[in-house]
């Protein structure tokens, strides 16, 4: 039953606005489903026809919903927009956005550190360390695939339970928290072993992210190689003016 509380401080709008956010995060709308029209929505909110179309723009300003005449709303099926801005989960950045994150690979190893990683990480190859490999998605796609090389400095066992958002999994296990990044982006095309990671075509082109995470003490604690889907994903960047 959807519902709005008439009575709170909250205005309707963002009311309305949230409730469709909920909406979204459920499977059949994931799936395609077709959202019930402003009538009927205003109908069983209690509210204008306006105000219900004012939270669907909004969602269809963001780029989660999108109108098509005739048709009717659905979930987006464009891709997804990321901004950098701030250390967040990438998971929980994602569901803010109506859209739950799954895993669909995942590996931890003990490995020997490639030479982009010994450069980033300051370490003296040969030499083993830690490397976390991921693939994840939506709606049964895979969007991203991502490689992490951790220093040997961490002292991480090999336990660490990566399914959770990687730097609380850092900070919990060793005390480490990221304090700033150099990020470097590429376009480049699927090599064979990304091409079936993320069911694209040889040669696809993918958005690469390189990035070395520093703590505090402004020394190296991940090396990371992320490449996404571009068709499915945008990363975006939010730059300010210092202040002098």
């Amino acid at each position: 039953m959807m519902q709005l509380d008439h009575s709170a401080a909250l205005p309707l709008r963002n009311q309305v606005e949230t409730l469709l956010r909920n909406m979204l995060s459920q499977k059949k709308y994931q799936q395609g489903a077709l959202l019930p029209d402003e009538v009927k929505l205003a109908r069983e909110l209690g509210v204008s026809r306006g105000t219900v179309r004012a939270g669907i723009s909004k969602l269809v300003f963001e780029g989660l919903l999108e109108r098509k005449a005739g048709v009717g709303t659905r979930a987006s099926s464009r891709h997804v927009e990321s901004g950098i801005r701030a250390w967040r989960s990438f998971t929980r950045e994602m569901a803010s956005k109506g859209i739950k994150v799954e895993n669909c690979h995942l590996d931890y190893q003990l490995v020997e550190a490639s030479p982009a990683a010994t450069r980033a990480l300051r370490i003296d190859p040969p030499i083993k360390v830690w490397r976390l490999d991921r693939v994840r998605g939506w709606d049964g796609k895979p969007v991203l695939s991502s490689s992490s090389w951790f220093h040997p400095r961490l002292c991480l066992r090999g336990t660490e339970n990566f399914a959770h958002p990687l730097y609380e999994t850092l900070a919990a296990a060793t005390g480490a928290r990221p304090h700033r990044a150099q990020e470097e982006f590429l376009a480049v095309g699927a090599d064979a072993r990304q091409a079936k990671r993320l069911q694209v075509p040889r040669n696809a082109p993918l958005l690469l992210r390189r990035h070395i995470v520093f703590d505090a003490g402004d020394r190296p604690i991940e090396f990371a190689e992320v490449y996404y889907v571009s068709s499915r994903f945008t990363v975006t960047l939010d730059l300010r003016q210092k202040e002098e």
